[in-house]
């Protein structure tokens, strides 16, 4: 019995399947059948066969191909970097593509995880909580995902038992092989009729396995892979076994036999990789090539050198000098597709991006990130990409300072910590370890002119400081962070009769309306916005009056509701205005750096930059400075 009062969980969209089914062959003379039907042609019902295929409406066999690309010898060889960068090549050649990253944890999905352990949260425009790799995926091929593009085992779990208790499964005793691996298979033909840009078909899904061959949370994975390769037909699924070539500093050179070991792994789980990929510090020699195509099966111009790159963009141009991308049209017959005037145009674009990347700077700018996990840059991926977009765009060498603020007690450990930095970014985060160091950290900014960008806690904290330092409300607090107020920071109202953590925030794609005349209007180039939001807490709404009238200029808001989401100071007042002003104090309640991409640097960061790179090196030094530079009138809004 199942109890109307017991938590829901997130994901219960359990649509019914068909399954792929005809009518058995009858058996010839003797008593024997011929022919080698395949899984999908011996299916009739759940409970009259063993096999179980579940085919989603509009799926038609062979017209989406697969690429599969798996990890052995260890994890974080960058497999996502990888199976992203080859969508890329194919998606520039005119091929429609969806990633998808199977995960072998049994939670639900990424909210909860703790970035020490799992790297940064990752929000899709749809409020999907999910892995960092999902936002490689979107800034590589610069196209939005959603919910279907990841899965974990927990969602697998959690949609099985409730076909279960639905009667969907008609009476089998549901087990790992077929119906778990099954419900794996109907989540990647799914994606296969949807996943396409706007809703279309896609050509190519490129399935990331999380982990590593062996693992025991993902031998399911593996197994619906090695099932779904064989109901599809040869030429369908491209195997790609990602591998670790190590080069112990004892020995001087490159040993291949824990690559060998760790796709042997792999085989015995009945997957035979068509390509494999050597990870390395250097280039892979040419002796450890041979050995691993020698012990795996696989041609030596399939195998091929993933070395570390100086920045993962360029990853795209060099898998296709190396030609990994004509053995992967060839595995999957897919060469009659390719678009070249396509190809050759998507490659000029990038090719440009890439030439501002890596050409020779003439500039230096400091930035300084206050984050709380700074130890690990995984917590903050999304971010440091953002900047490294920017330095394509504008002429300036970006060097990162990630500094811990919890030892900050006052004005005077702020300025010795941010002493020599030309812009400041405080990211966001939760709870109180280090939150009045940023406070102070704020401070420093908005009184000696040091550009700031806040992001999420650090639009939080640009609130406080306010109110403490310039309306003189010295307890001034969030409630998240409690003490006796008032409290300029609360909880949002419809999360205030909520418990726990799992699904209780603010999350997704958010319009914005902006006020003609900001900086805020300037940088997005109108008077909306749309970004993405993950945040429990915001202004209060009793306390906006004051703040206002104080000087702090909430430049975006809730199209409908009174919730603040960009603030800012101007850069001028009028005459006899004290109130403070500031070349670039810039706030943002949601995360701008989830929306940044190489070729579309996000406006906030761009701002950032900009206003140091002005500060530091003078304006002449900045590319397109009407775009970029908010100019010194005293007609701001206050």
């Amino acid at each position: 019995m199942i109890h109307s009062d017991m938590p829901q969980l997130r994901r219960t969209n359990t649509p019914d399947i068909r399954v792929l089914a005809s009518t058995p062959p009858a058996p010839a003379s003797g008593g024997r059948r011929t022919g080698s039907p395949s899984l999908a042609s011996t299916a009739q019902t759940s409970v009259e066969t063993e096999f179980y295929s579940p085919i989603p409406d509009g799926y038609v066999k062979g017209r989406t191909k697969y690429v599969v690309v798996i990890g052995t010898v260890m994890s974080g060889l960058g497999k996502g970097i990888f199976a992203s960068s080859v969508a890329k090549v194919m998606k520039d050649k005119g091929l429609a593509v969806a990633p998808i990253k199977l995960e072998g944890y049994l939670n639900v999905d990424a909210g909860t995880l703790n970035p020490y352990r799992h790297g940064e949260v990752f929000v899709l425009d749809d409020g999907t909580e999910c892995d960092m790799d999902l936002g490689t995926y979107e800034r590589v091929l610069d196209q939005n995902m959603t919910g279907r593009n990841y899965i974990t085992s927990g969602q697998i779990f959690s949609d099985v038992l409730t076909r279960e208790r639905r009667g969907s499964y008609l009476g089998r005793d549901v087990q790992m092989i077929p119906h778990v691996t099954g419900e794996v298979k109907r989540k990647l033909r799914e994606l296969a009729v949807t996943g396409g840009e706007n809703g279309q078909p896609a050509d190519v899904v490129f399935v990331e396995v999380g982990g590593t061959a062996g693992d025991y949370e993902n031998g399911f994975y593996i197994e619906a892979l090695r099932e779904l390769a064989f109901e599809e037909g040869e030429g369908s699924t491209c195997f790609v076994a990602l591998t670790y070539v190590i080069e112990p500093k004892a020995l001087g050179e490159q040993k291949s036999k824990a690559a060998q070991l760790g796709i042997k792994r792999l085989m015995e789980a009945g997957i035979q990789p068509h390509i494999i990929a050597c990870r390395a510090g250097n280039p892979v020699e040419d002796s450890a090539r041979q050995k691993i195509a020698m012990f795996s099966n696989v041609p030596l111009n399939r195998v091929f050198s993933m070395h570390d790159r100086p920045s993962i963009y360029t990853i795209p141009d060099e898998l296709r000098a190396e030609g990994l991308d004509r053995e992967i049209l060839s595995i999957l017959e897919l060469h009659d597709k390719v678009d070249a005037v396509h190809e050759d145009a998507a490659r000029d674009r990038w090719r440009s991006f890439i030439i501002g990347l890596t050409s020779t700077k003439r500039n230096d700018l400091n930035v300084g990130i206050l984050g709380k996990y700074t130890e690990l840059r995984d917590a903050y991926a999304s971010i440091d990409k953002a900047l490294e977009h920017c330095s394509a765009h504008q002429p300036v060498r970006i060097e990162q300072h990630w500094l811990d603020t919890t030892d900050i007690v006052g004005p005077e450990d702020a300025a010795r910590l941010l002493e020599g930095l030309d812009a400041v970014i405080v990211p966001g985060g939760f709870g109180t370890r280090g939150v009045e160091g940023k406070i102070e950290a704020v401070r420093h900014c908005r009184e000696t002119g040091t550009p700031y960008l806040g992001i999420c806690l650090g639009f939080q904290v640009a609130v406080i400081e306010f109110a403490r330092n310039v309306l003189g409300q010295s307890e001034a607090s969030s409630t998240e962070f409690g003490g006796s107020g008032p409290f300029v920071i609360s909880e949002l109202p419809e999360q205030k009769e909520i418990e726990g953590l799992g699904g209780t925030m603010r999350l997704g794609a958010q319009d914005i309306d902006l006020t003609a005349g900001t900086l805020a209007s300037l940088l997005y180039q109108g008077e909306s916005a749309r970004e993405r939001f993950r945040h429990r807490y915001e202004v209060e709404p009793d306390a906006i009056e004051a703040l206002t009238q104080g000087g702090l200029v909430f430049s975006g808001r809730h199209p409908v509701h009174p919730i603040m989401q960009v603030l800012e100071l101007p850069n001028a007042r009028e005459t006899g205005d004290d109130r403070p002003v500031h070349p670039f104090f810039f706030g943002a309640q949601f995360h701008p750096e989830l929306t940044g991409r190489p070729l579309r640097p996000q406006p906030a960061f761009m701002g950032l930059i900009a206003a140091a790179l002005a500060r530091r090196h003078g304006e002449k030094h900045v590319r397109d400075p009407d775009r970029w530079l908010r100019r010194t009138n005293s007609n701001q809004p206050a």
